[in-house]
C-alpha cells in the first residue's frame, strides 16, 4: 500500500506540473529545464516547497517517493499513472476495498493473489464489504489533490 500511495502521490506532483506548463505554453515547443524561465521554475516546484514546508513530518517520505520514482522504468511509470487515474475516479467505498486488497495482496505470494482476485470477482458488493470489513487496510492519508 505504502508503494501505492507513494506512486499515487508523486503521479499527481507530477500530474500538476504538466498541467502549470498545459496552462502557460503549447505541449510541443517546452523547454529543457534548463532553458525554463524563473518563473516557470518556480510554476512547478511551488507545490512541492509549500508541502515540505507545511509537513514536516512527511518529508522522508516524499525523498524516499521521489528517489523510488527515478527508479522506475518508462512503463512503470506509465503503469503508476494509469493506476493512479483509475484510483482518482474510484468512489470512496471503491477506495477502500482497492486499499483493503492492496494491503491483503502484498503480503500472499502470486498463486494466492490470482485465487483471491477471482474470488473477488465473483463477490457481490455486500460480501465485498463483507470482506473490507473483515480485512481493513492500514489507515493511509488520502492523496492530495493536485493544487
Amino acid at each position: 500500500m505504502k508503494t501505492f500511495v507513494s506512486r499515487s502521490l508523486l503521479l499527481s506532483l507530477f500530474l500538476l506540473s504538466g498541467q502549470v506548463f498545459a496552462q502557460s505554453q503549447p505541449v510541443a515547443t517546452l523547454p529543457e529545464w534548463d532553458k525554463l524561465t524563473p518563473q516557470q521554475r518556480e510554476a512547478l516546484i511551488a507545490p512541492v516547497r509549500e508541502r515540505w514546508n507545511s509537513e514536516p513530518a512527511e518529508r522522508a517520505r516524499m525523498l524516499e517517493r521521489a528517489q523510488h520514482w527515478k527508479s522506475f522504468s518508462p512503463h512503470e511509470r506509465g503503469q503508476a499513472r494509469k493506476g493512479m487515474r483509475r484510483f482518482e475516479n474510484m468512489t470512496p467505498q471503491q477506495r477502500e476495498e482497492a486499499r483493503a486488497l492492496f494491503d491483503r495482496m502484498r503480503q500472499m505470494p502470486p498463486e494466492e493473489r490470482k485465487q483471491l482476485r477471482e474470488e473477488w470477482s465473483r463477490m457481490t458488493p455486500e460480501q465485498r464489504r463483507a470482506w473490507v470489513q473483515k480485512n481493513p487496510p492500514k489507515q493511509m492519508p488520502e492523496p492530495q489533490p493536485p493544487r
